[in-house]
């Protein structure tokens, strides 16, 4: 059981880690997008310094490239979020079913040790009983040879 859980988590390190590095890749390409898009907000190509349809057409389709990699940064996001919510659904029910292996032990060892004790009040009371026994034959025995000095003493 051990070795199960060890696996899994081991697993997880590894999705994490290339989910992670997946992740951080796109980031890297959304910043590089982004400073494209800077450049291209300072291109002034036009008459007097002025910037012209084409440098906002251009502008704008590198908007719309960052917000294309935003989506897929989201869309990762939520995979990654979907997978862990998965991975923590697995590891509740591991645990669920560890806890109730460990309650069926403490169970059965809760009923051994009522047995354990029966038995142990069982040879408690006839021990009891021989020591009662024994006291009575004791006292009967005392008094038995009390008695039979009183007649050998009146002989």
């Amino acid at each position: 059981m051990l070795a199960i859980l060890f696996s899994i988590l081991l697993s997880l390190f590894q999705v994490d880690a290339s989910e992670s590095a997946r992740l951080q890749r796109l980031v890297e390409e959304r910043e590089s997008l982004f400073r494209q898009w800077q450049s291209s907000e300072n291109k002034k190509s036009g008459i007097f310094g002025n910037r012209t349809k084409k440098d906002m057409t251009e502008t704008n389709e590198w908007l719309e490239r960052i917000i294309s990699k935003d989506n897929q940064i989201i869309e990762e996001l939520k995979l990654s979020g979907s997978i862990e919510t998965a991975v923590i659904g697995q590891e509740k029910e591991d645990y669920k079913a560890i806890t109730m292996s460990l309650e069926q032990d403490v169970q059965a060892l809760k009923r051994a040790l009522a047995e354990k004790e029966k038995v142990a009040q069982e040879r408690l009371s006839d021990r009891r009983t021989f020591e009662w026994t024994t006291v009575i034959f004791f006292l009967f025995t005392l008094g038995l040879g009390f008695w039979i000095y009183k007649i050998k003493k009146r002989n």
